[in-house]
């Protein structure tokens, strides 16, 4: 299987960035012929404050239902395209709450799969500038996978990636691709970005992909930065494949045997004493 991830610099118009969306994976599959697509974290999104986000965001529908544009969007890409699509995430309009929401669509453009991110980025970053994503967003409380093509993904969003024990509750649940799309800070970008996705893949002995967004854009009067480099790592922990500053895409081929390979010869699933180790 060959999975391209997208890499976007979007603001927050949401038409200008559905159209930023569409050029990118159009021209991704004309030129790498992916059985995969994947866009970033709140793709059609980033900056402009509450009131942009509440704007972005999208009631999702039930399974066979119509969406909002960014949803059918991602429909019509796989459908048309006879591709799987994972949509990053979305903006998606709860109840009470927003949520940092991810969708899977099938060769048909069919929804196969939802995840909710489960970890919330409430942080203060090396500059002083804090973020907090719980003041707009719901936390999921659901791990997810799903089949495409024969091979499991696990599913997964930006922050996420700092606790280990989702992805290796990932693997026990049969995944051999974990995404994570996201928009990592430049500033903790430069530092964390690559390791914990290398580690991450060595711990669970999956292919990382990581889609990212780059660049600057507009929150509250200032400007901040997102770090880029989405990339694509093997179980090993090699970087496979990587996207070059601004916008554009990585492309790998997902390869089982690698897979199994690391498997079989450091079965760490089978070593693994969860008793012990109490989780």
């Amino acid at each position: 299987m060959r999975i391209t991830v997208i890499q976007m610099n979007q603001g927050s118009d949401k038409a200008a960035n559905i159209a930023q969306a569409r050029a990118l994976t159009d021209a991704a599959i004309a030129a790498d012929r992916p059985d995969l697509v994947s866009l970033p974290e709140t793709w059609t999104n980033l900056g402009g404050g509450r009131e942009a986000r509440e704007a972005a965001a999208e009631i999702l529908p039930e399974p066979g239902g119509t969406g909002g544009p960014a949803y059918e969007f991602l429909r019509e890409v796989a459908r048309g395209a006879g591709i799987n699509v994972h949509g990053g995430s979305m903006i998606e309009r709860g109840p009470d709450k927003l949520f940092n929401t991810t969708v899977v669509f099938d060769r048909t453009g069919r929804e196969i799969a939802r995840y909710r991110k489960i970890h919330l980025f409430d942080i203060v970053g090396p500059d002083g500038t804090g973020y907090r994503e719980s003041a707009l967003y719901g936390a999921g409380d659901k791990l997810v996978t799903c089949a495409i093509d024969n091979v499991t993904l696990g599913l997964t969003i930006c922050y996420d990636m700092r606790f280990a024990e989702q992805y290796i509750a990932l693997r026990c649940m049969g995944a051999d691709l974990i995404l994570v799309p996201s928009n990592f800070t430049a500033q903790t970008g430069k530092d964390h970005w690559e390791p914990l996705l290398r580690a991450r893949a060595i711990e669970s002995q999956c292919w990382i992909a990581a889609a990212a967004s780059h660049g600057g854009y507009e929150e509250r009067g200032a400007t901040r930065f997102v770090h880029g480099h989405s990339l694509i790592a093997d179980p090993w922990g090699h970087v496979v494949a990587r996207a070059s500053d601004g916008k554009g895409w990585a492309s790998a081929r997902i390869d089982t045997s690698i897979t199994a390979r690391v498997r079989r010869d450091m079965p760490v699933l089978e070593h693994r004493d969860a008793r012990r180790l109490a989780l």
